[in-house]
């Protein structure tokens, strides 16, 4: 299929997608030149699927693998779950040289991430994502985080990858609902940054679901873009920070809801709806709102927010990294494909929580 460059001013990597890929993991790992042990970190689902082949590939390539098995579920990408880890890594000596390899979804690769940055003040990674969320987003651009019980990835780093293994037959083997929550990263994509790739989602809708040649070109076309947006702005200085669009939100519903009560690309859903009616209240762009909601009921994705009381959805806001004195920082689209950071008053907010909660 096709390989994608991250360039970035310190160290560049690439991004490769390929079906089958996950047999070719040792001998990629061995060509960046890593060698010794290697840290696998994966989740019960995806070891028992993928990790007697990963481990084969690894072996294979003279690589000395073992498994650290961290709880399926955003609820255990914690500190707790994180000091675990150190725990095995220390117990089986693991050396700086050496990789740890990030076989699973969002949480894997959050959470491994943020333990290669920080176990001996930084060790390789690479990831190798399972869902299809991880592989359009959080395996791309270097964000590692953990969470904390009063907001989503409020403790982690940037720290990039020294690879990503995208391997698309994966996605057989994925939940419909697991798809579907990726395709929502996927549609913003469209809306940040390329209306022609969301007209394509708008005419591709019905055949996203599955495997098959137009989830492989959504992957790629993701990718692309946010490496292009990431190596333009690597730690969210400016412009990266649009790839947050409908996250401010979007982690709210997950904080106020209970992690794990929604697939985060769930929350983003219901998040970039939210923000681009947010765009309509106040002028920006009115039709948005109605295209965006449109194409993920299409596509089967939630996009209406819970019951939730507006001051407590402001106050659960107020937690986020984007936050200003007295005003909240939304991405906020202009245009299909065009989108720009302002700052929103909090009574502002509340206002706009208010009528749009009753809606």
């Amino acid at each position: 299929m096709g390989t994608i460059r991250v360039e970035l001013k310190e160290r560049s990597y690439d991004i490769h997608v390929d079906r089958g890929i996950l047999k070719d993991v040792g001998r990629l790992v061995r060509d960046l030149g890593l060698k010794g042990r290697a840290a696998v970190i994966t989740n019960p689902t995806v070891g028992g699927l993928y990790g007697g082949a990963v481990a084969d590939s690894l072996a294979s390539a003279g690589l000395s693998p073992f498994f650290i098995t961290v709880p399926d579920g955003e609820e255990y990408k914690s500190i707790e779950e994180a000091s675990k880890i150190y725990d095995a890594l220390i117990s089986e000596r693991f050396e700086r040289s050496s990789p740890i390899i990030a076989l699973g979804g969002g949480v894997i690769g959050d959470m491994a991430g943020f333990v290669a940055a920080t176990y001996l003040r930084g060790v390789p990674y690479i990831q190798v994502p399972t869902t299809l969320l991880s592989q359009v987003d959080s395996s791309v651009g270097g964000k590692t985080a953990v969470n904390h019980p009063k907001g989503k990835n409020l403790i982690g780093a940037f720290y990039q990858p020294r690879a990503v293994f995208i391997d698309p037959d994966v996605l057989k083997t994925l939940p419909e609902r697991e798809v579907k929550a990726g395709l929502a990263e996927v549609v913003k994509y469209g809306v940040i940054w390329d209306p022609d790739f969301f007209y394509y989602l708008e005419e591709n809708a019905s055949k996203l679901i599955k495997p098959g040649p137009e989830i492989e070109r959504a992957i790629e076309a993701s990718c692309r873009i946010k490496a292009e947006v990431v190596g333009l702005d690597e730690k969210e200085e400016g412009l990266r920070s649009i790839l947050n669009f409908g996250h401010t939100f979007g982690h709210a519903i997950e904080a106020l809801a209970g992690y794990g009560a929604y697939r985060h690309g769930e929350a983003v859903a219901i998040g970039m709806c939210m923000a681009a009616r947010l765009s309509g209240r106040l002028g920006l762009c009115r039709e948005c709102g109605p295209r965006l909601e449109g194409l993920l009921k299409a596509l089967g994705i939630p996009f209406s927010p819970p019951a939730m009381p507006p001051a407590d959805f402001l106050e659960a806001m107020r937690l986020d990294k984007k936050v200003v004195g007295k005003r909240i920082r939304f991405v906020l689209a202009i245009e299909l494909g065009k989108v720009v950071l302002q700052e929103v008053q909090e009574e502002d907010i509340l206002g706009f929580l208010e009528s749009y909660t009753r809606a």
